[in-house]
């Protein structure tokens, strides 16, 4: 397990102080109501948020750490700490997927960066066994190429069990996109064991898709429909349905195939397209939104966004609207777009990815921070429809609650048993202790001589368990 490092998580908190984040919020989705909850507070930089079989919240962090989340308390455990390649602005540890039949196959799949003497700079996808405490015995399944920008690297597993990943242009202007011989610009298709389904397009190659500049979203959707969405140049962000051996024209098409474009050549994109059979996006966002992963709902618990995408957006350089989750209402067959609405716009926060918790309907957004490449706050929230929300149960849920939150004298400390006599320290944006102890329920903490400012309290118990927790202080 990975020692905690407060100097780090609270320099990704400086900016906390401008959010009211640790107080409780509540949003309307039509008729819907959301409770709003910091899940972690303190992680640098998640980049995944998949739901496990195992009904956990699973993690990965660009800096190389997976994380194991309860998503009733938000209490976690480093289960993996990797050596990643992240110089640049965007690599490192990113993608991730479980096997469907995680019982039997406790099998976590991994993309991210990495340089060795024989391979250079590069990419693995490389899959894990998990023994119940920690991810090991690595397996490395496959080598793209990597580079500062432009990696992809989202993970999905089909229905058919076998296993797509998303591969950036590398930042090479889209030469690798259309060529054949290069598996950069592409989403590939793998069997769970790393070799080729011999049903690809062609069965001696892991391409199953090409002409991409960096796509790093995917899901499924109903009937097996593949979605991605796909970073544009300047502008032409998209939203597509995957094909197995189709084009989707980068660097020769940008967005439709309207000769309307800033990177290609706006007279050829049309022929091109007439000759390549390229598929168009159902939706196209300029300038770019920078749009991010994807997941499909289908959970009664919010019935407005039923049957349709939710989708993670970072908010592009040039963008009028940042970072929020976009609702992607689809027709129901799902291969129309009827409507988008966007979500969570007030936090100026660049959104990373959303998970969906199948048991009550609730969601979890990543945020990366407000400017490009990400940087702190680095919160998971949960946003937990009223109607599944049990905190009047907090003791059996969270663990560990404070109240009131915001305060300006004192707060008092609700504690499960779980938890009571776990030691405890609370921690200004530099790093420096306010107060240390163990946690005891109704413990009042006297925070009256604090400036106004946000504090991080984070406890760990004998096994390296972490759970975390805001202070507003104002």
């Amino acid at each position: 397990m990975k020692n905690y490092t407060p100097r780090l998580t609270l320099w990704a908190l400086s900016v906390a102080i401008t959010f009211p984040f640790a107080a409780q919020t509540t949003w309307n989705v039509g008729e819907t109501i959301l409770n709003e909850y910091n899940l972690v507070s303190g992680v640098n930089i998640p980049w995944e948020l998949t739901w496990g079989p195992d009904d956990m919240l699973w993690c990965t962090t660009r800096e190389g750490d997976v994380l194991r989340i309860d998503p009733a308390s938000g209490a976690y455990e480093t289960v993996l700490s990797l050596n990643v390649n992240d110089s640049g602005v965007e690599p490192g540890l990113l993608g991730m997927a479980l096997h469907p039949d995680f019982t039997n196959q406790p099998l976590v799949y991994l993309a991210y960066t990495a340089q060795d003497f024989q391979n250079g700079n590069h990419e693995r996808l490389s899959v894990f066994y998990w023994n119940g405490s920690n991810l090991g015995n690595e397996q490395i399944l496959h080598i793209v190429g990597a580079a500062g920008i432009h990696n992809g690297s989202r993970l999905l597993i089909l229905p058919d069990n076998t296993l797509l990943m998303s591969t950036g242009d590398l930042g090479d202007g889209g030469v690798s996109s259309q060529s054949d011989n290069n598996d950069n610009g592409k989403i590939l298709r793998f069997n769970l064991d790393g070799s080729v389904p011999a049903d690809n397009p062609d069965p001696t190659s892991f391409i199953y898709t090409k002409g991409h500049r960096n796509s790093q979203g995917l899901c499924v959707g109903p009937s097996g429909i593949i979605y991605s969405s796909e970073h544009g140049q300047y502008s032409f962000d998209e939203f597509n349905i995957i094909e197995a051996g189709r084009n989707y024209g980068w660097p020769n098409v940008e967005g439709l195939c309207d000769g309307i474009c800033d990177w290609c050549n706006s007279g050829a994109e049309q022929s091109f397209c007439l000759a390549n059979n390229i598929v168009e996006p159902l939706k196209t966002w300029s300038p770019c939104a920078a749009v991010n992963d994807l997941i499909y709902y289908d959970h009664p618990a919010i019935p407005e966004w039923q049957g349709s995408i939710l989708m993670a957006v970072l908010g592009g350089f040039s963008s009028p609207v940042g970072g929020r989750l976009e609702v992607l209402s689809m027709s129901e067959d799902g291969l129309t777009l009827e409507e988008s609405d966007m979500f969570f716009t007030e936090f100026n926060q660049r959104i990373r990815d959303v998970a969906v918790n199948p048991n009550t309907g609730a969601i979890y957004l990543a945020f990366n921070g407000p400017s490009y490449t990400g940087n702190g706050p680095n919160l998971i929230k949960e946003f937990r429809p009223a109607s599944a929300d049990g905190v009047a149960n907090w003791e059996d849920h969270r663990g560990l609650d404070i109240y009131p939150n915001p305060a300006a004298h004192q707060v008092t400390l609700r504690v499960s048993d779980l938890w009571t006599g776990q030691s405890f320290e609370v921690l200004d944006l530099k790093g420096n202790v306010m107060m240390q102890g163990q946690l005891n329920p109704g413990d009042i903490l006297d925070v009256s001589s604090w400036p106004s400012a946000s504090y991080l309290l984070h406890a760990q118990n004998q096994d390296g368990v972490q759970m975390t927790r805001v202070i507003v202080v104002h």
